[in-house]
């Protein structure tokens, strides 16, 4: 495709944060695309999941329907309601409205829109405002999710619109996509971050709705294919699911002999308030990690791979 062409192909975004410092080298702008083939259990973007856009509700924004309402009549299937002086909200038809015109008739934003079509020109332009910050700490784009590249047109035409503007590039990846995509992005990209949550493919179901055949097949394949390019292998320690001795051994003898960094990620829950705005109950309850293993399971993970 040319430049132009480029430009004009659209994806489904959820976010774009700027000042990133973790999520690649240096300092990041990063897109969010919405669509992602696993549920983890402990996503902290459950708004990243459905690849539609998605209205959301913050009740402690909204303004109360005697003194607004505006989002009654707003909602062509009129779901919304008034239900003893607060906002009543059926969402049954919400993943079927192509409007969310509720969310754009909310004054208050107690009415969200999770993800708008974007161009990759429109995205662009926003990232390529801080390139002077990428240029001077060695950062760039990452392109994130869910999965990105669960919209394989998109992310790939972004990356190469990216490089073309000179602009680093890296993806967080789940693994979990036809390795034809992740095989047409890499040669794009200055750096992977491959999410190894299990080596159990029954326990990698039980927690994210998926076995983990094919994860592990792309990470071996973009290793051997691609022997050049950065990779960073990260797993989320997640309580009662991987956060034991056996497991981060079985990551370490994965990793043996390969040439990528490893990063364990403490679990946190900063996405359990979008949960309540998404109508969802929270997977994890009130489940909570002990402050020490996450660094107890790196270094379990450094020692069985031989790293230093």
């Amino acid at each position: 495709m040319s430049t132009f062409e480029d430009r004009k192909v659209a994806g489904m975004v959820f976010n774009i944060q700027k000042y990133s410092v973790h999520d690649g080298p240096g300092i990041r702008t990063v897109v969010f695309a919405k669509g992602c083939p696993l549920r983890c259990r402990w996503c902290s973007n459950p708004e990243s999941q459905s690849p539609r856009p998605q209205m959301a509700f913050n009740p402690g924004r909204c303004i109360s329907p005697a003194k607004c309402g505006y989002c009654i009549p707003a909602c062509p299937s009129r779901s919304i309601t008034d239900k003893n002086g607060a906002i009543d909200i059926d969402c049954a038809h919400c993943s079927e409205c192509e409007s969310l015109a509720c969310t754009a008739a909310c004054p208050a934003q107690s009415l969200i829109t999770y993800g708008k079509k974007r161009t990759v020109g429109e995205v662009l332009d926003v990232v390529a405002q801080d390139a002077i910050f990428y240029s001077r700490s060695g950062g760039g784009m990452t392109i994130s999710g869910g999965e990105p590249l669960f919209q394989r047109e998109f992310a790939v035409t972004l990356l190469r619109e990216a490089k073309r503007r000179r602009i680093k590039t890296a993806i967080e990846t789940c693994g979990a996509i036809p390795w034809e995509n992740l095989e047409e992005a890499a040669p794009l990209l200055n750096h992977v971050l491959f999410d190894i949550k299990h080596t159990d493919s029954e326990k990698h179901k039980q927690g994210t709705g998926q076995g983990n055949e094919r994860i592990i097949e792309n990470l071996n394949r973009l290793l051997d294919t691609f022997p050049e390019l950065p990779v960073t292998v990260r797993t989320p320690v997640i309580p009662g699911f991987n956060d034991d001795e056996e497991t981060a051994r079985s990551i370490g003898r994965l990793l043996k002999g390969r040439s990528v960094a490893y990063e364990a990620l403490p679990y946190h829950r900063l996405g359990t308030q979008k949960y309540m705005f998404l109508a969802r109950e929270y997977p994890m309850g009130d489940a909570k990690l002990p402050a020490d293993a996450a660094p107890r399971l790196q270094a379990i993970v450094d020692e069985d791979r031989g790293a230093r």
